[in-house]
């Protein structure tokens, strides 16, 4: 790549955000907004379609009604030690599931309902 390409690409910034297929967006709602403390940042068809966006803290999710896509996905989110023991707690007070996980390093491994898998790095700071 020529040295002007190069700065001209390194330039752009790249927004980047996962899609999740999910079997019933309502349900994984439910779960991101009604559990876990994500927002709702939109919704297709005044709310009514079957794309949305959830966010929390900057960490942005696609969720995407889509009964013919059974694929999962794996995000892996990097908290604080304050942040980690806050999800602890959310966890336990809202009976969310959590299981230890090894995914490079030690993991509290949480699913959405259509087994998308949040990983998020035991903190040891």
């Amino acid at each position: 790549m020529a040295e002007q390409t190069v700065r001209e690409y390194a330039s752009h910034r790249w927004y980047a955000r996962p899609v999740w297929f999910v079997s019933n967006i309502q349900h994984s709602l439910d779960f991101y907004v009604g559990k876990l403390g994500f927002e709702k940042q939109w919704h297709e068809a005044d709310g009514k379609g079957g794309v949305c966006q959830v966010h929390r803290s900057g960490c942005e999710i696609i969720l995407c009604e889509d009964a013919g896509r059974r694929d999962r996905g794996r995000l892996f989110i990097e908290l604080t030690r304050e942040g980690f023991e806050g999800l602890l707690r959310e966890a336990a007070e809202r009976s969310i599931p959590t299981q230890k996980s090894w995914w490079g390093n030690d993991v509290i491994r949480i699913l959405d309902p259509d087994d998308n898998e949040l990983l998020f790095p035991v903190s040891n700071e």
